[in-house]
């Protein structure tokens, strides 16, 4: 019996150490994969402290020579001070996720608890526009925009999320509606409410998860969008981060890249403190759309 015992407790130890041992490997794997993918990040705020000529030429992470006056250098170094044109950012995002939260839940509403002819095709449309590059529609935008005269401002990069134009966070939605049981409609109609009032009071309440992470896409898509901001956008009073940072890198002579980095990593702040304040509701957001 005592010899039983102990061959038990021998497995269960060899049982435990292995487990243990495997946790390790799987953490170590883990920590070597997320250096691996932080090293651009930390390369660049290496980089922000070093003088141009070094950024290059030494590949350390540590700075032979700090100059934290890159940062101020390069927050005055164009046009405008840098927070012209983190302003100007903070107005089209503003604008795209309130756009956004509004076209976008109320066609989601529309797909997801209403009858009207055509609901299928329409559905499928709008899930063909997900898959349409934007360089081919960009074109007939900027036509569009050209003759409402519209170029130059904001107009172009907020109206149309007004307009449910981004078919992810359309789908998105949708298939969390979906998943909220019909009884509380039913529930709340026969309390005497209407479309209006059950979408306002009922649907959107719940939905905090799906809005949520369409807010938080929404800010990183377009604070870091490049393409239809230059394309828009040729005052340089009206540039956003994106195309700002752009006027750093110079053809004709040369490029002041430790500014340049310094500002890369003030642009970098909004999106980590907002994707961070709202973690949790994305997690939920993706983990429950779609869920019947």
């Amino acid at each position: 019996m005592v010899t039983k015992t102990t061959a038990t407790a021998t497995g269960q130890k060899k049982a435990r150490n292995e487990r243990i041992r495997r946790l390790l490997l799987i953490h170590a794997g883990l920590v070597a994969f997320g250096v691996v993918m932080l090293y651009p990040l930390l390369w660049m705020l290496s980089s922000s402290f070093k003088p141009t000529e070094e950024i290059f030429r030494d590949p350390s992470l540590i700075p032979s020579t700090f100059m934290p006056g890159n940062y101020t250098e390069g927050w005055t170094a164009l046009q405008h001070p840098f927070h012209h044109y983190l302003l100007n950012s903070a107005i089209v995002v503003a604008g795209a996720i309130i756009g956004n939260l509004l076209g976008c839940s109320m066609a989601a509403y529309a797909f997801a608890r209403l009858e009207f002819f055509g609901k299928k095709l329409f559905f499928a449309i709008m899930l063909m526009t997900i898959m349409l590059p934007i360089h081919v529609v960009i074109v007939p935008q900027y036509i569009l925009f050209a003759k409402l005269d519209w170029i130059n401002t904001f107009y172009p990069l907020i109206v149309p999320k007004l307009l449910a134009t981004d078919g992810f966070f359309v789908f998105l939605m949708v298939q969390f509606i979906r998943g909220l049981p019909r009884d509380l409609d039913e529930a709340a109609r026969i309390d005497g409410c209407g479309h209006v009032r059950i979408f306002l009071q009922v649907i959107l309440p719940l939905s905090m998860p799906a809005l949520a992470t369409t807010a938080i896409f929404t800010f990183i898509w377009t604070w870091n969008d490049f393409f239809s901001q230059l394309i828009f956008l040729t005052d340089p009073n009206m540039y956003t981060v994106p195309v700002a940072l752009r006027t750093f890198v110079d053809s004709t002579s040369q490029t002041s890249w430790g500014p340049l980095f310094a500002m890369s990593i003030v642009a970098l702040g909004p999106v980590f403190g907002f994707f961070l304040a709202g973690q949790r509701y994305l997690v939920r957001g993706i983990a429950t759309t779609g869920i019947k």
